[in-house]
């Protein structure tokens, strides 16, 4: 039996997101699981970094599994690869320290967020981007950003209704880059995130940058504490999982 990790590539718009659902909800970890069924024989519940909700996409997701198999890493990705489908990939397969957990060991991870912002709309950036035709304030949305970075309690901008010990996280870097295309980029890292953080991040950001918000009220919004006080939570096909730092 050897420990394996898995870097995983996913186009997450046709999946209910990385946890098996329940009836016939499509999922990623359904349909990796059900490769290392194919090609091992083995039947085994395979452990993520997190769980990317439905319609977010990963480019360096890591799921990490105990495989009884004689096959080596190379040759054990490309037969996963030949019995996934074609919006799921192996990109990486090694054998690991059998302590390693690709949740558990997890120090941080890195997240973007594409924004179209432009006064028409993009089709060959719709499954990637956020369009927002109104002219955005990127220097105010950077300024704001500030605000976020370093250990804060991040109640406010989790998910309502979520069940963790606590809303303390420590954000390492949140950008805002605006790409020669046109597109603006949130970059996003840090220890760990509360369910929909990312995503309501870039939401209240947006409000600032379209002069609904004043750069100087985030920090009474982290004090508050209250999910209903932050910006509208942004759409997930914009959402990328970029790398998972160990």
């Amino acid at each position: 039996m050897s420990n394996f990790r898995f870097t995983l590539e996913y186009d997450g718009a046709d999946f209910s997101g990385w946890q098996v659902q329940p009836g016939s909800q499509r999922s990623v970890q359904g349909e990796f699981e059900a490769a290392i069924e194919r090609v091992t024989g083995q039947r085994l519940r395979v452990a993520a970094s997190g769980r990317t909700d439905a319609g977010v996409h990963a480019l360096g997701q890591v799921a990490s599994a105990q495989i009884q198999t004689q096959l080596p890493p190379a040759s054990l990705q490309r037969a996963l690869n030949h019995n996934l489908p074609a919006d799921l990939a192996v990109i990486a397969a090694e054998r690991v320290a059998d302590d390693f957990h690709a949740r558990y060991s997890a120090v941080g991870k890195l997240y973007c967020y594409r924004v179209w912002n432009a006064p028409t709309r993009s089709p060959l950036r719709a499954a990637r981007a956020h369009w927002v035709p109104r002219k955005l304030d990127v220097p105010a949305m950077s300024k704001a950003a500030e605000a976020f970075v370093g250990r804060h309690d991040f109640a406010a901008l989790q998910a309502a209704g979520s069940e963790v010990e606590s809303t303390l996280r420590t954000l390492k870097r949140l950008e805002v880059a605006q790409e020669p295309s046109g597109e603006l980029v949130f970059w996003v890292e840090g220890d760990g995130f509360l369910r929909h953080m990312v995503r309501n991040l870039v939401g209240t950001l947006l409000e600032v940058g379209a002069g609904r918000r004043s750069i100087e009220s985030m920090a009474e919004l982290l004090a508050c504490r209250d999910r209903r006080r932050a910006g509208p939570t942004a759409p997930a096909p914009a959402l990328t999982l970029v790398q998972v730092f160990y």
